[in-house]
């Protein structure tokens, strides 16, 4: 056994994803499975994330990859996800906290519809990380990654409630790092700019926007999925044992744009 060489790998951990069809969500679960996870896939529509854990389970041989088709907004859901996990019996030690959703409008537009926005992107992440406790407690390299945003450490046109339940995520992930340290877990966020998905798409294809978005972005370019699940990746593994409580920017240099 080389210590070094495990540091980089995941062999060992059962990985719980959520989001985990498309984007993001979807590439994470991709680098994770590269690494040696074992993954347990969780999203809305289950005809599509089926053909994802299809497709991870034919890439890459010794792994074992699960799917549940849930509604995380939903609390009997999301205990669903854990009763689901403990019948399969896989001891979970990695929480990629990555569902989420947005209506983007001005703050005097919304009506009781925000509330939907907090449900998803907070509160369904904060009882995802309770209902994991009980699991990650019982590994020597337990981590969760959430994944934030940009739009909770400044302004950008994606609407107040959005922005506001990033920002809220990201001090769950202090507060969780500070109080369960001591239990060996690991809490970290990432949080993206643009990043090239089905969601970002309508609103990158106006060139007009599109070109304000890379100038405020140093390295003048859309990110890609793929480079946000290896930061969250990153954040998963042994090699990163002494990192909690960070929100890492994974935004092409935008937080750090200077004039």
């Amino acid at each position: 056994m080389n210590s070094r060489i495990d540091a980089w790998q995941l062999r060992g951990h059962t990985a719980l994803v959520t989001g985990a069809s498309k984007g993001i969500g979807h590439a994470t679960a991709r680098e994770l499975a590269a690494r040696g996870a074992n993954l347990l896939l969780v999203a809305r529509d289950e005809d599509y994330l089926e053909q994802v854990r299809v497709e991870l389970a034919d890439e890459n041989e010794g792994i074992e990859v699960y799917a549940l088709a849930v509604d995380l907004a939903e609390a009997e859901d999301r205990l669903a996800v854990f009763d689901w996990v403990a019948d399969l019996g896989l001891p979970l030690s990695l929480l990629v906290n990555n569902a989420g959703g947005n209506v983007p409008k001005a703050a005097l537009e919304y009506g009781d519809d925000y509330r939907a926005i907090f449900e998803l992107n907070l509160f369904a992440a904060f009882e995802m990380c309770r209902l994991a406790h009980p699991q990650l407690v019982q590994h020597a390299n337990a981590a969760i990654v959430n994944v934030g945003s940009v739009s909770g450490i400044t302004h950008v046109r994606t609407g107040a409630p959005y922005g506001m339940s990033k920002a809220a995520l990201h001090q769950l992930t202090r507060n969780l790092a500070a109080e369960w340290a001591v239990d060996g877990i690991r809490v970290n966020a990432v949080a993206p700019w643009y990043i090239r998905t089905q969601r970002t798409d309508p609103a990158l294809a106006d060139g007009d926007y599109l070109e304000e978005v890379l100038d405020r972005t140093p390295l003048r370019r859309i990110g890609e999925p793929e480079e946000v699940a290896a930061a969250i990746t990153f954040l998963c593994l042994p090699a990163a044992s002494y990192i909690t409580g960070q929100v890492l920017g994974v935004d092409g240099g935008f937080l750090n744009y200077g004039f």
